[in-house]
């Protein structure tokens, strides 16, 4: 789905990305770990387009996306969240995921006099499609409430949501558990494991909880100093002599000291 090639992301003299090459298998969930300042958030942004590379290339299903705006990638079904939400927070949570398709009938002045029908209809069929959203999430009792009122985690799921409201191909994830209790990361972790098996969903996510990590993601892809490090299931990651040292600056020969 993704190709990464020899990519570079410099901020002056520093290289917050310096000649990353990886892949993200369609279909997979694949989970991009590492230590603070190891350029995985960089790498987001510069594959979601929210920063240009200085150099190197990302492909997605062969097309070369290098450098395209988020608005272009929101189209061909490339998706982020954010470590922080980012709600609309006087909003309902059932109009923040209406909020979401683009194009919409009632966007334009024209319409909203001459095309009222069509805009109810519109309308209609996109708060269905929204309740259907959060039935599925499990969140559907907080349709009516307020989106800046809910809790981190309930947030987190609505974050989740929005990327169903479109034709998502891939969803890259950014600390989705960050500040949220265990029983919602939980209800976060079946959402995204039903939404990669039964409607095909690529997932790839930073996150630092490695149990969380084990239990949704294989591969799992370290980074380290803006390179890869590493590449391979949780236990294989744990045990690799690289990836604990990269953690705990020493070779200390303990496969669960990345936990």
């Amino acid at each position: 789905m993704i190709e990464v090639k020899n990519l570079h992301r410099h901020f002056g003299g520093f290289r917050a990305v310096d000649g990353a090459t990886l892949e993200i298998e369609t279909g997979s969930i694949t989970g991009l770990v590492g230590p603070n300042g190891a350029g995985k958030t960089t790498l987001f942004n510069v594959v979601a387009g929210v920063l240009p590379p200085t150099s190197g290339q990302v492909l997605m299903a062969g097309e070369d996306i290098t450098g395209l705006p988020p608005h272009t990638l929101f189209h061909k079904g490339l998706l982020r969240t954010f470590q922080i939400a980012h709600e609309f927070s006087s909003m309902s949570c059932r109009e923040n995921l209406m909020m979401v398709p683009g194009a919409q009938t009632g966007e334009t002045l024209w319409n909203t006099w001459f095309g009222r029908k069509r805009i109810a209809d519109e309308e209609r069929a996109l708060r269905a499609k929204a309740d259907e959203v959060l039935e599925f999430l499990t969140i559907e009792q907080l349709a009516d409430h307020k989106a800046g009122q809910v809790s981190g985690g309930q947030k987190k799921l609505l974050e989740l949501g929005r990327t169903m409201m479109v034709d998502a191909r891939i969803v890259f994830l950014d600390e989705v558990g960050a500040g949220v209790n265990r029983t919602l990361l939980n209800t976060i972790g079946d959402a995204i494991i039903r939404l990669n098996k039964e409607r095909g969903y690529t997932f790839c996510m930073i996150e630092h909880d490695m149990d969380f990590i084990g239990r949704l993601c294989d591969p799992v892809i370290v980074m380290a100093e803006g390179k890869v490090l590493s590449k391979g299931t949780i236990d294989e990651i744990k045990a690799d002599e690289r990836v604990i040292e990269a953690y705990l600056g020493t070779g200390l020969k303990n496969k669960d000291a990345v936990s």
